[in-house]
């Protein structure tokens, strides 16, 4: 996926008056411990705690564009990508609405409550939550804001231009674990990359309880697979988006797979080394490092940690040694 430079320009800009930039350390703990440095792009400071209000801030402008007089967008999610609707259809003047599976985030369903968002439970997982909105977008007249589109894909890719761009030529990480959920993170990295002329290897991140990406990355066309994972959330994608799997089979050196007990062990790692809070997926990286660090010979790699919106009591139990099942 290729953006022209106006484009970024244009992206960066309507991000910036929303999201300042957000920090990235090779935390010394981290490095003691791994044996190499570890950079981590903390996209749990942003104002919804995690990266996808990026995208949610480049598709509502274009929309405002496109459909002025629109007035009601619905959408789901297992929450971070609905905090970004939320956000967007705030500062847009937008009613919204969103469907969640039940079971969902306690705390995540809270958040966008907050933003004023109508939320809708309905199926047991995130594909049935989908399929509903769809019918109710048809029903209602509303616009379905999609979880993988370009002009997503355009606000995300700004967390990765910071990141890339913040290394000399030459000088960035080895290889870089991006989490893989419906695609549009790891497609932002990829297209950041392109622009920068970045070297690094791109090795996607996806739950071993949840590898729809993983199946479709080897059979070379959607695959579809279950979804048992409970920590995880970000990444419990069902089927993989086509479109998102044409970028990942051209531009991912590798996919991997980590459990939830992997998870939660990296996600109490970054809690000790760095007082940073993870949920599942904003761990999914540093789990894949971690479990891969002999491979890297001392040499440099970089993680994001995409979001820090995990439940109170979740994050109690991995804290305490617990992997919640």
């Amino acid at each position: 996926m290729n953006f022209t430079r106006e484009e970024v320009a244009h992206a960066v800009q309507t991000v910036r008056a929303f999201v300042p930039p957000t920090p990235q350390y090779a935390w010394p703990l981290l490095r003691e411990r791994l044996g190499f440095p570890v950079w981590v792009k903390h996209e749990n400071h942003t104002p919804a705690g995690a990266f996808k209000v990026r995208g949610g801030m480049t598709y509502f402008s274009a929309l405002a564009r496109r459909e002025p007089r629109l007035r009601g967008v619905i959408s789901a999610t297992r929450g971070n990508h609905g905090q970004s609707v939320g956000w967007g259809a705030r500062r847009f003047g937008l009613e919204a609405t969103i469907v969640v599976p039940h079971g969902n985030s306690v705390e995540k369903n809270a958040a966008m409550r907050a933003l004023g968002v109508t939320l809708v439970e309905h199926g047991e997982d995130f594909q049935a939550a989908r399929e509903h909105a769809i019918a109710l977008a048809a029903e209602r007249g509303l616009h379905m804001v999609p979880s993988y589109h370009r002009d997503l894909v355009l606000g995300v890719m700004t967390c990765w231009l910071e990141f890339f761009d913040s290394f000399p030529a030459g000088e960035e990480p080895a290889v870089v674990y991006v989490p893989v959920g419906q695609g549009s993170g790891f497609c932002a990295a990829a297209a950041a990359r392109a622009f920068t002329g970045r070297n690094s290897r791109l090795v996607g991140v996806v739950s071993a309880h949840a590898t729809t990406y993983l199946d479709s990355f080897r059979a070379g066309r959607v695959v579809e697979a279950p979804v048992s994972t409970v920590l995880a959330d970000g990444m419990a994608c069902r089927i993989a988006d086509a479109e998102a799997l044409e970028v990942v089979l051209r531009d991912a050196d590798d996919i991997v797979a980590v459990t939830d007990e992997e998870v939660a062990e990296a996600m109490r790692v970054l809690f000790a080394d760095t007082h940073n809070v993870a949920e599942g997926a904003g761990a999914a990286g540093l789990a894949a490092a971690m479990r891969d660090r002999a491979r890297h010979g001392g040499r440099s790699v970089g993680v994001a940690l995409t979001g820090g919106n995990v439940d109170t009591a979740v994050f109690a139990r991995v804290l305490a040694g617990a992997t919640p099942r």
